[in-house]
């Protein structure tokens, strides 16, 4: 049975070439790079020729403004706990309804254990950030805002240099989780006011377990990884070697493969919405259709339950999901599209389907001729859906 992998957002394949870049760290190059002789000597050469290769990915002016950590929940973490230990005369934090769990229940846990005040900015229904909110909620009592490059469940992209400046205004630190965004979209941070952003390798064809955040040269940074003087200081223990070098390596990769996702990787994403939005009645796209990553398509079928899709979508031989992995076995709809108050009749059908550019042509083919019988027949058994071929009044998303 042919397989078609399209749940990229979640997790990627790391590139044969990154996997040959990292075994002779496993082996051959086993040094520990704080040691004086030639084992440590050769392998603090090639993390530094990783950090390179990250700071051309994401445009950094200078390679040590790349801490390398164990990937995005650890860096946003590290950003925002920084950000207020920096700067203790502020008491607040601004964030989004939709950003990823490692920034939101950190969120709650910093109002709850240390009275931090979060504003949580809402978003509209193409889940766009209400810049009238973010602005109001603007001050010099904030220590740093964090909102999300793209979103993960989406690909809703949000207007990220823009807040950074407005964050700048009043004295605010900005961070970005960009986990999503790397490898994707062009980025060049050196010509932004973006002070922090988080990145993680498995998203970008690397291995688990290793990830950056960015540093803007000047930006007061408290480690919250106390220990030997790794990474400048910024986050001790010893580093995960292996790990950076293929993290660079997935980010060479990326950089060269930039032009693919915008343009191959986006066709087969369109293809694959046009198709199935033809031939599967009361169906509509979340997100925001105009400004959203090139890989990621998220479709809500209403009336059905997005769980029975997903096991019939695995049947055939077909990986997507219903949402951010990090809350699947949740039988609530997502937190995102939540906020973007689609109804709980088309949230509950919502299925992410996540390109590569590992993807064909062929996969897009499968699932359109896979998924139309599949939803049909799980209507067939909906009590929602009225049968004998007439559907239910439709839910009318806001960009319709």
């Amino acid at each position: 049975m042919k397989t078609v992998y399209l749940d990229n957002n979640a997790t990627t394949r790391v590139a044969p070439d990154v996997v040959a870049a990292m075994l002779p760290f496993f082996t051959e190059q086993f040094g520990n790079a704080s040691s004086m002789h030639e084992f440590g000597s050769s392998v603090s050469g090639a993390i530094k020729a990783a950090r390179q290769r990250l700071q051309a990915l994401i445009g950094a002016e200078h390679d040590h403004e790349v801490v390398f950590t164990s990937g995005g929940t650890e860096s946003d973490n590290a950003a925002i706990l920084s950000a207020l230990e920096a700067t203790p005369e502020r008491t607040e934090i601004i964030t989004s309804a939709v950003e990823h769990p490692a920034i939101l229940t950190l969120a709650a846990h910093l109002e709850k254990t240390r009275g931090i005040r979060v504003h949580v900015i809402p978003v509209d229904g193409r889940g766009r950030l209400d810049r009238d909110a973010y602005r109001a909620a603007l001050s010099p009592r904030v220590a740093i805002a964090s909102i999300m490059w793209a979103n993960n469940e989406t690909g809703t992209l949000f207007p990220v240099t823009e807040l950074a400046e407005e964050a700048k205004a009043v004295g605010a630190l900005f961070h970005t989780d960009a986990v999503q965004a790397v490898g994707k979209v062009p980025i060049d941070l050196k010509s932004t006011a973006i002070d922090m952003l988080s990145l993680s390798g498995h998203k970008l064809h690397g291995p688990k377990g290793i990830g950056a955040l960015y540093v803007k040269r000047g930006v007061r940074f408290r480690s919250q990884v106390k220990g030997g003087q790794q990474e400048r200081g910024r986050r001790g223990g010893t580093e995960n070697t292996p790990g950076i070098v293929g993290l660079g390596k997935a980010a060479d990769l990326a950089l060269a493969h930039m032009a693919d996702e915008q343009t191959r990787v986006k066709a087969m994403r369109d293809r694959l919405e046009k198709g199935l939005l033809q031939r599967i009645p009361n169906t509509f796209v979340t997100g925001d259709p105009d400004n959203r990553l090139p890989n990621t398509l998220n479709i809500a079928c209403e009336y059905i339950e997005g769980e029975a899709i997903l096991l019939m979508l695995n049947r055939a031989g077909i990986a997507a999901s219903s949402g951010s992995a990090c809350t699947s076995g949740s039988l609530e709809p997502s937190h995102v599209l939540r906020a973007m108050a689609i109804p709980y009749t088309a949230a509950h059908g919502a299925t992410r389907f996540s390109f590569s550019r590992e993807n064909t042509e062929d996969d897009v083919d499968h699932v359109i001729e896979a998924m139309p019988p599949i939803i049909e027949r799980l209507r067939e058994l909906s009590p929602f859906w009225s049968g004998a071929g007439e559907a239910p009044k439709t839910f009318s998303p806001v960009y319709a």
